[in-house]
């Protein structure tokens, strides 16, 4: 699963709209927008508080880069 389509699901299970969540992370309804349509990855501190905001682990929103073999 993809970042954006997990923190879409996190978010829609504990049942907060887009605004809640940027509200709560401290940025911008945008660029919470632009998280969850893949345009764009929060930073590790960013992350952190998503997570907080979510009520999961740093893990569940996990921000790792693929590689490719």
């Amino acid at each position: 699963m993809e970042f954006n389509e997990k923190i879409r699901m996190l978010r829609r299970n504990a049942g907060l709209t887009q605004r809640q969540v940027a509200d709560a992370v401290g940025v911008t309804y945008r660029t919470y927008q632009n998280y969850e349509a893949g345009a764009s990855k929060p930073s590790g501190g960013v992350a952190l508080r998503l997570a907080a905001a979510l009520g999961v682990s740093t893990a569940a929103v996990s921000v790792k880069a693929t590689t490719e073999e």
